[in-house]
């Protein structure tokens, strides 16, 4: 979702001392395996793994953080990132599972930055609630959604987003509106100015329920025809180059199937870089990085990655 924090030197007993002050001792592990924390499969140890129950425990640890340079990062479901082999160096903070309330008044979702997208969309659905369809399986949270303006089937979260309360890195709790967002192609202003979702609130329409399951099962049929879903990835690996297909400019640059270790560009479709057993972050790196150069070769086009490399 979101990083921060300069300097990798720090005091770790006096990160620990404080954490515990602020988190109940289930709360707070050490030295935790990424791996276990992102849809990709992938990713060493970090320093110390957090999961704050209340917005005001991760107001006090990102406020700490901030103030003695020690790294942090706001992780979601882990959908969209490939962790290093060696791990992370700081904080991560996890909301995902602690801070997973939502509730539905009239047309409007409220539902904190921890609720999955899946849930969210089937919740809307059991209201009789439209316009969340695409979301429902995109494996990522509300937060990490928003950040990235997340999309699928010719839907995207500014669609239907009202507003989003966010932590400012000064501090500050802030409500920003639709326009305030800054939303385009896969991005907003919340990463780019530093801040972190809390909560969100989308404006949905009354539908019919019965066509809203339809019209959802129809589009988890599609994604497992055409995704990878039998391997851990993390996503679609690239951007859509303005006029092109990531996917085709690959296969169309014969790499169906190419390989650096067990990081695979998938048969099934092309855009997505898959862990076919036990990939490391270096290969992915390398992967994508000759994926880029075969294409540029063949098309003249650059393409960039739309997942995170932490």
């Amino acid at each position: 979702m979101t990083e921060s924090g300069k300097s990798h030197t720090y005091s770790k007993d006096r990160v620990r001392k404080v954490l515990s002050e602020i988190l109940p001792k289930e709360c707070l592990l050490e030295m935790e395996p990424l791996k276990k924390h992102t849809t990709f499969r992938i990713g060493g140890p970090a320093d110390f793994f957090v999961r704050p129950n209340q917005m005001q425990q991760l107001a006090k640890i990102v406020a700490f953080c901030r103030e003695h340079s020690v790294p942090y990062f706001l992780l979601g479901n882990g959908s969209n990132l490939c962790v290093s082999d060696e791990g992370y160096r700081g904080v991560m903070i996890q909301i995902f599972q602690n801070m997973s309330k939502l509730t539905i008044q009239g047309n409007r979702l409220i539902a904190d930055a921890g609720v999955l997208l899946s849930k969210a969309a089937n919740q809307a659905a059991e209201e009789g609630l439209t316009g969340m369809e695409f979301a429902s399986g995109i494996p990522g949270t509300l937060g990490g959604a928003i950040v990235m303006n997340a999309g699928a089937y010719g839907g995207e979260m500014k669609d239907i987003v009202e507003n989003v309360t966010v932590l400012t890195p000064e501090g500050e709790l802030r409500r920003l509106s639709l326009q305030e967002l800054g939303f385009s192609y896969r991005t907003s202003c919340i990463e780019k100015e530093g801040m972190i979702v809390l909560s969100v609130e989308l404006l949905l329409s009354q539908g019919e329920k019965e066509e809203i399951h339809k019209t959802m099962e129809e589009l988890r049929r599609r994604r497992i025809e055409k995704q990878p879903l039998e391997y851990p990835s993390a996503g679609s690996t690239f951007k859509r180059p303005e006029g092109y297909f990531a996917g085709k400019l690959i296969m169309d640059s014969g790499l169906r199937g190419y390989r650096c270790g067990d990081a695979m560009v998938s048969e099934k479709h092309c855009g997505f870089i898959v862990n076919a057993k036990d990939a490391t972050a270096a290969e992915v790196r390398q992967l994508i990085e000759e994926v880029q150069e075969k294409v540029f070769e063949s098309f003249g086009v650059h393409l960039e990655t739309e997942i995170k490399m932490l």
